[in-house]
């Protein structure tokens, strides 16, 4: 992949309405995103039909299509974009569910901490996501922090960076959520 530096220019020039800089700004943001996708959709259920292309083309849909979207840097694009992949696999999930119409229930998880979820076969993606938007309500920047960490694989100092905190205070509150999504998951 590019330096992170390139691809934040790619992006502000984006910003500005530039169409060739998002034409060079996608191949070199795909491979990471559909590493995202593939990871997320291998804690998903066996027959699970979202494919990892698939998801990246429905988030590169709703991606082109924000309007008046302030891209900060590479960090903040990856947030973004792991935000909406969650949104597309919540909705995924419950449409699934809605289909079932109850035909298997949701089971809460055993979780040691949020980043033992990775290795998890199977999540329960709306029992994550109804636990993720109680945090928020209590603590939106919880919520963002594992968010951004989980779904958009990204680092404490790139976290900090977007939200614009110290490092020390996202540790704290990675921590602090960890715990918290431990207890609601049991």
């Amino acid at each position: 992949m590019q330096a992170p530096e390139g691809i934040t220019q790619l992006l502000i020039d984006w910003e500005k309405g530039d169409q060739v800089a998002l034409e060079k700004l996608m191949p070199l943001v795909y491979s990471e995103l559909r590493r995202l996708a593939s990871n997320y959709l291998r804690r998903e259920r066996a027959e699970h039909t979202l494919q990892p292309t698939a998801l990246v083309n429905e988030a590169y849909l709703k991606l082109v299509d924000q309007r008046n979207a302030k891209w900060q840097n590479r960090a903040h694009f990856f947030g973004i974009s792991a935000q909406l992949m969650r949104r597309i696999l919540v909705d995924h999930a419950r449409q699934h569910q809605a289909v079932k119409r109850g035909g298997s229930q949701q089971q809460r998880l055993s979780i040691t901490s949020v980043e033992k979820l990775a290795q998890e076969p199977e999540v329960d993606l709306l029992g994550l996501n109804e636990a993720l938007d109680e945090l928020a309500r209590m603590d939106p920047q919880q919520s963002r922090i594992v968010e951004m960490k989980f779904f958009g694989g990204l680092s404490i100092e790139e976290i900090a960076e977007v939200l614009g905190i110290g490092h020390a205070t996202v540790e704290r509150d990675w921590k602090l959520a960890r715990a918290w999504l431990r207890r609601q998951l049991q």
